[in-house]
């Protein structure tokens, strides 16, 4: 029996949200999986059709976690055959009893942007005792481990396991045609798949895509996706007078976001570090990987892990404009994004499901 106790869980989107519940479908081929998980919308329907036990908290956040974590030590009391427990973040542990999970291979695992707090802060405190309690820390990049040890996590703690990313579907038809009248004979074809907050640099790709539209009239951008920046984002898009340009889309269905990724021609997404928030991987670039599409991403953070620099696409300084938009042109000249797509198809398979899990189990 494997217990995972989260905060994040499909089917709410993102990319925590896809890291946790692709883990749960990956070890239910090891064994059941028993899954504590805070209520989203649609809940109902998603956990009636998972092979894999889910049991749901809603109310108020404080309250909910207390509730949670009482929960799952009552859980753990009651059943004695539990092979390992997964925490999605330290928050979810530090209202366990340490003294409940020491005998059992317990996993937290750790992502930049939530460790991010300066050594000796209130925050880095909690991390810290909340870390502590467990057995792996689970980095998913080199990059959030080298963060990880520079707030003060033990090294010989620190694991570095890649999020998985799920084998690609195939596309249905009527997805398809879909993507290709959204798409139309634009080029090139740019996409993005990210919250819109400032992290994910929605505002400099805008003025790329101004600036890319002299050279490429026929250019389509799309972004998926929603955030707190979204009336500064379309705000922005009407000021640069490229809204025939960008398409913009909330909310989506998975069929057809994986259809506009698969006929896109570039992976767009040069994030920067804003406020402690910084890309601690991008499994985003993984997945546009998976179906043949090269990516550009931001230099600093994880993303060096997820895309290799002059082979599956580049990285580039995403707070320089300029230095985005010239990585642009070198993607596209001489037809480079058809071999950037190649290699990019080639080292996605590094990330299976299959194969990321039994790094987690090895462990175990």
């Amino acid at each position: 029996m494997f217990v995972i106790s989260t905060r994040n869980y499909p089917p709410e989107i993102g990319g925590m949200q896809n890291l946790m519940g692709g883990l749960a479908n990956a070890l239910i081929n090891h064994g059941p999986v028993k899954v504590f998980a805070d209520k989203s919308e649609n809940f109902e329907k998603y956990d009636k059709l998972s092979e894999i036990e889910i049991e749901r908290f809603g109310g108020i956040k404080l309250f909910r976690k207390y509730r949670k974590a009482n929960r799952v030590v009552d859980y753990i009391k009651s059943n004695s055959n539990i092979r390992s427990i997964f925490f999605d973040h330290w928050k979810s542990i530090e209202k366990i009893n340490p003294e409940i999970i020491k005998e059992i291979p317990t996993f937290c695992l750790i992502h930049s942007k939530e460790i991010n707090h300066s050594i000796g802060s209130s925050l880095n405190k909690r991390i810290l005792k909340s870390i502590n309690k467990t057995k792996f820390v689970i980095a998913n990049s080199n990059f959030t481990k080298d963060l990880g040890i520079k707030i003060g996590i033990p090294e010989n703690k620190i694991h570095i396991i890649h999020p998985g990313c799920d084998d690609p579907i195939n596309i249905e038809k009527e997805f398809q045609i879909e993507a290709e009248r959204i798409l139309k004979d634009s080029f090139p074809k740019i996409i993005t798949v990210a919250r819109l907050d400032r992290r994910k640099n929605h505002q400099n790709i805008l003025m790329c895509i101004r600036n890319l539209k002299e050279i490429y009239p026929q250019i389509k951008y799309v972004c998926i996706g929603d955030g707190e920046e979204r009336e500064n984002i379309l705000k922005l898009c009407k000021e640069l007078k490229i809204e025939n340009e960008v398409i913009f889309f909330y909310k989506i269905d998975q069929n057809l976001k994986n259809a506009l990724v698969k006929n896109s021609n570039l992976f767009l997404m040069p994030s920067i570090s804003f406020k402690t928030s910084v890309e601690g991987f991008g499994i985003s670039f993984i997945e546009a990987a998976s179906y043949g599409i090269g990516s550009i991403g931001g230099r600093h953070g994880g993303a060096k892990d997820a895309i290799e620099n002059e082979k599956t696409g580049l990285l580039c300084n995403g707070e320089n404009i300029d230095e985005i938009y010239e990585n642009i042109i070198k993607f596209f000249e001489n037809d480079k994004y058809k071999e950037f797509g190649v290699n990019a198809l080639k080292f996605s398979k590094n990330f299976t499901w299959s194969k990321i899990i039994k790094k987690y189990l090895d462990l175990v």
